[in-house]
């Protein structure tokens, strides 16, 4: 059942980097995002593959990884990600990307999912570098990267406390806590 899924498809933050992804996989997942919707069907998404270690290795530094774990910079070696996935728009004024890229990342990261993989929509990324580490030309914008891999972690789903708090965090076991707010706090008519 799709719900199963989506609450299988968590932000994992940590993998069994040694873990290989086969670049065919990548491309299926891919394949997921080309096949979902796109406003105003303008399709204007691009995306970067890597599942090789040097190039992962070249991706990983421009990242930043879980701004409520101030204490965390990152995955270690071994926690790292068996792969990436760019994803890019043109900067045409007239291919506007609107949510396409998010509706993208969730497909893919879905498709991950249902393969036994997980995965972490990142934001935070120095995009001017890591185009130039990439040769991404110009005419592209970096607009997230997926990091995806075998999950190195647990990841669990809560109700937000009384305090109110939807900072996830991680307990002395290294399980990672996901505050959610109710069903009924977030429908208001």
């Amino acid at each position: 059942m799709i719900r199963d899924l989506i609450i299988k498809n968590r932000s994992y933050r940590r993998f069994h980097q040694e873990v290989t992804i086969e670049r065919e996989v990548l491309r299926e997942l891919v394949e997921l995002a080309r096949l979902s919707p796109s406003a105003g069907n303008l399709q204007p998404l691009k995306y970067v593959l890597s599942c090789d270690e040097q190039t992962n290795g070249l991706i990983f530094p421009h990242l930043a990884w879980a701004g409520y774990l101030k204490d965390w910079p990152g995955p270690c070696e071994g926690e790292r990600p068996s792969a990436y996935i760019v994803i890019l728009a043109e900067t045409k004024q007239d291919n506007y990307a609107g949510c396409d890229h998010g509706i993208a990342a969730q497909s893919i990261l879905l498709g991950a999912a249902e393969k036994g993989l997980g995965g972490c929509i990142i934001a935070s990324i120095n995009r001017n570098e890591l185009a130039k580490t990439l040769n991404i030309p110009s005419t592209y914008e970096i607009l997230l990267v997926l990091a995806l891999g075998k999950p190195g972690e647990t990841v669990v789903i809560e109700t937000v406390g009384n305090s109110g708090d939807i900072k996830y965090w991680r307990d002395g076991q290294g399980i990672h806590h996901v505050p959610k707010r109710p069903l009924d706090e977030i429908i208001i008519a």
